[in-house]
């Protein structure tokens, strides 16, 4: 018994002394850890800056019901039942009650109020007891942040969000996701805490060992007005056509600024949502906004003008043993070139390139990789979709790729790229990157500035450019988009009707679905903004073509912006003659050179008339006025000779 005591006694006093910092070290690590303050994150704003997205904090308050001393604790346990009473609106003996219960069951960390506001944060500090703070009161805060939208699913999904999940994942979506990670996070601080039983974990002070740092507030080029009516002019027109989904991107023609994008697609429901960014992130079949970019290519390639003869024969003509057809029953039969692409004749935009680069198809689709069509645009927003143009040797080239590439089938891109492209044509051949993102700054200094980018100086010569935009003017005018010419406001553009989900041919025509869609420029002749509107699968019963669905929501957009924020405002005249101002003028005139040194009759002239008369005589008078308006009195008679500095008193009304 003698011997085991003293192996006790050694063994206690080599953990003691020998092994005591090290077991006092892992006793620390096991009971206090610094845990991660996440900082606020910072805001999205628009371009004149209204406010798109913010983290608003939010706070739980709870506290260490035995931190307090016995005497500070039965002295303010009432005060504060009271004061959670008017907050919470239970009675005061019930919030007493839970309290010692909480100390009696020696809770460390209860809760009081979870998930408050700032407002309501620093109403509960001032609480008793809570207001004696974590040492002596047992306050214990927590806070956390929630990400909000102020103008709620207007452009949610392109202003979008960054979401870690616990295995340090990030979803990243939209203009928020973009830049997350470099701008807007911010970075944590530290907050140290002591394990307190039950996997709780409390705040050892009610101070922060490391502060956060907030993110940087990052301006977008959206206009919230421009932003509203594109979103409402798509979603009615999706609501109309029950349609599956649909896009549409707005422009700045200059500086390639994204002035609105909003994308919308169907519940089970029947209600339209931002679900995914279909503009940015979805290839499609472009359909005939496409032979814009076909009829281009032959017009600067110099092997037909706008005046070459195309027989789209009776409507239908075999390629390589497969059929084209026109939508016009009977077809357009010989028509000029410039014709085919205002009436969008798939025959005709295909017998063109067929015949010029059937021999040579590296020679046309070189030109389409000179204007970028092949490539990315390389936008900020994650999850840009790749466009898709086959060349030979690919496994989708055959020897009718390059027909069916012509009016815009067998070949895949996103709606921003089709906008970018007749952005291009639009700002006299500039090839401008699409931006979403003007600067980014901390409080008034700017971090960063972001600049306009361009891709391709110039994409063709200007005479190209001059045909190519009476083409497209011409489609609004008399062509497939004639339905939405106005005779007082001008745009031009192409319209796109493309099928979609054919691969089993015989299935898809019990079935029909299209691509509507539209893209163009307004105003015609002096572009200020162009517009993409695409609409997946509209429902065949109401309509399908282009010029129906989507056109529509074009025009609605172009008219909105162009009424709302007008483009130039303009004075025909500043000089013009009015028969009584100058009748006025000239008595005027006339009293000023009679009347030197007497005093002239201002009774019934007006009061700014009177002193300025009175004023300009060769006497220096001093004129004191009564009232305003018109003169009904004056202290000095009609025709008396006035004296140096005599006051004249003028009574108006």
């Amino acid at each position: 018994m003698f011997v085991f005591a003293l192996a006790v006694v050694f063994k206690l006093c080599t953990i003691q002394f020998i092994q005591g910092d090290e077991y006092r070290e892992l006793a620390e690590k096991r009971t206090v850890k610094d845990f991660d303050i996440e900082p606020n994150r910072g805001n999205v704003y628009s371009a004149d800056g209204s406010l798109l997205a913010t983290s608003i904090p939010k706070y739980d308050i709870r506290i260490d019901a035995i931190q307090a001393k016995d005497a500070v604790f039965d002295e303010h346990i009432d005060a504060l039942a009271d004061s959670l009473s008017v907050y919470k609106g239970k009675s005061a003996s019930y919030y007493k009650d839970i309290i010692r219960k909480a100390r009696r069951n020696k809770n460390r960390y209860f809760l009081l109020a979870r998930n408050i506001s700032y407002s309501d944060y620093i109403r509960m500090r001032n609480f008793p007891l809570l207001n004696l703070g974590a040492i002596k009161g047992g306050l214990i805060v927590e806070q956390t942040t929630r990400r909000e939208h102020p103008m709620g699913e207007i452009a949610a999904r392109s202003i979008g969000y960054e979401r870690i999940d616990e295995n340090n994942y990030a979803t990243r979506v939209g203009i928020d996701g973009a830049f997350g990670e470099k701008y807007l996070r911010g970075v944590k601080g530290k907050r140290l805490k002591q394990k307190i039983g039950n996997g709780q974990w409390k705040p050892i002070a009610d101070f922060d060992q490391v502060e956060p740092q907030d993110g940087y507030d990052v301006y977008t080029t959206i206009d919230v007005n421009i932003q509203d009516i594109a979103h409402h002019s798509l979603l009615g027109q999706l609501e109309k056509y029950e349609a599956e989904h649909g896009s549409v991107v707005v422009m700045d023609v200059k500086t390639g600024e994204i002035r609105a994008i909003s994308n919308l697609a169907k519940t089970s429901h029947g209600t339209y949502y931002e679900r995914l960014n279909y503009a940015v992130g979805e290839s499609h079949e472009p359909g005939s906004t496409f032979k814009t970019m076909a009829m281009m290519a032959a017009l600067e390639d110099k092997v037909i003008d706008t005046s070459t003869i195309i027989d789209t024969k009776n409507g239908t003509k075999y390629f390589y043993g497969r059929t084209i057809s026109d939508s016009r029953k009977g077809g357009f039969g010989k028509i000029s070139a410039a014709k085919a692409l205002e009436l969008s004749s798939n025959i005709g935009l295909a017998t063109i390139v067929d015949e010029h680069y059937s021999k040579k198809p590296e020679k046309f689709l070189d030109r389409l990789s000179k204007w970028k069509l092949d490539q990315p645009l390389g936008v900020s927003i994650i999850g840009e979709g790749k466009p898709d143009i086959p060349r030979p040797g690919a496994s989708n080239w055959s020897k009718n790729a390059l027909p069916s590439i012509a009016y815009g089938y067998n070949l895949t891109m996103t709606p921003l790229q089709t906008l970018a492209f007749y952005n291009a044509i639009a700002n006299n051949g500039e090839l401008i990157k699409p931006r979403f993102i003007r600067s980014v700054k901390s409080f008034d200094k700017n971090i960063e500035v972001f600049k306009k980018q361009v891709l391709v100086d110039k994409i063709c010569s200007d005479k190209t450019l001059a045909q190519i935009k009476d083409m497209l003017k011409n489609v609004v005018i008399r062509g497939t988009g004639r339905r939405m010419y106005s005779e007082t406001f001008s745009m031009a553009g192409k319209t796109g009707t493309a099928r979609t989900d054919y691969a089993n041919y015989e299935e898809w025509k019990k079935d029909k679905k299209y691509i509507s869609s539209f893209a163009g420029y307004f105003p015609a002749d002096n572009p200020k903004y162009s517009c993409i509107v695409v609409i997946h699968k509209p429902s065949t019963k109401v309509g399908y073509y282009g010029a129906d669905v989507s056109g529509p929501v074009f025009k609605r957009i172009a008219q909105k912006i162009y009424t709302d924020t007008p483009i130039i405002d303009r004075v025909e005249a500043l000089d013009f003659d009015n028969n009584l101002v100058n009748q006025d003028f000239e008595k005027f005139f006339k009293n000023s050179r009679k009347y030197k040194e007497l005093m002239p009759g201002v009774v019934g002239m007006p009061a700014m008339d009177a002193i300025a008369l009175l004023e300009n005589l060769e006497v220096n008078v001093k004129v004191k006025l009564k009232g305003a308006g018109t003169i009904t009195s004056q202290s000095v008679e009609r025709h008396q000779k006035l004296k140096p500095n005599q006051t004249i008193i003028l009574e108006a009304s």
